[in-house]
């Protein structure tokens, strides 16, 4: 059963927000936004590193059914590259809310950093196990940005993104060690460093 909570406040239509991707090595971080009903009800949906594969798979397909709203957005790796993960993932999620076809009224974010939007915000440590809204938020960016490194696994085999969406596996590292970078691999990431963000972030 799941223990989160529907709203932080019921008396304002809020939008759940995060991202998935941050500590990977390689592609896109990528956000998503997301408007429950206030009769939304899942007893699975939580932080969607807590749940699997197929958990997940199932929730997106109920959260994009039953959401007022909902909107994904990519920031790739030249940007990353540009701007910083950081900043990239508070770019991702400006991006998503501002194309969600329905203008919410207080956003709810996942994390400690946050650029100022038009819309008033506000902050949750560990948000997307707390907010129903901002763990469907979390689902729909992780299993988007894990369908989009499946397809890019097509075309770059070698360093089984199919299995490890662009995270610092060993895999991945021998790979990287073996055969260098692709087109895809994010440049300003020293392959320690990354490492080191993975785990901070999990």
């Amino acid at each position: 059963m799941s223990k989160l909570a529907t709203f932080f406040n019921p008396n304002v239509l809020e939008a759940g927000c995060d991202e998935a991707g941050r500590g990977c090595l390689a592609g896109p971080v990528v956000a998503a936004a997301v408007i429950l009903p206030p009769d939304f009800f899942h007893a699975d949906l939580n932080d969607s590193k807590k749940i699997s594969d197929k958990k997940r798979d199932v929730l997106r397909i109920e959260i994009e059914k039953e959401a007022i709203a909902w909107s994904v957005a990519f920031i790739n790796h030249e940007k990353i590259d540009e701007i910083n993960i950081l900043n990239a993932s508070i770019l991702g999620m400006h991006q998503a809310v501002d194309c969600l076809n329905i203008k919410p009224e207080f956003l709810l974010i996942d994390g400690n950093r946050f650029h100022k939007h038009s819309i008033p915000h506000q902050c949750f440590v560990k948000g997307d196990g707390r907010f129903m809204s901002i763990a469907a938020a979390s689902i729909l960016a992780k299993t988007h940005r894990d369908e989009y490194m499946e397809q890019l696994h097509e075309q770059f085999p070698l360093y089984n993104w199919k299995k490890n969406k662009g995270y610092p596996t060993m895999d991945h590292r021998i790979a990287l060690e073996k055969h260098g970078q692709t087109p895809f691999h994010r440049k300003s990431f020293h392959l320690k460093n990354s490492i080191q963000i993975s785990l901070d972030l999990e």
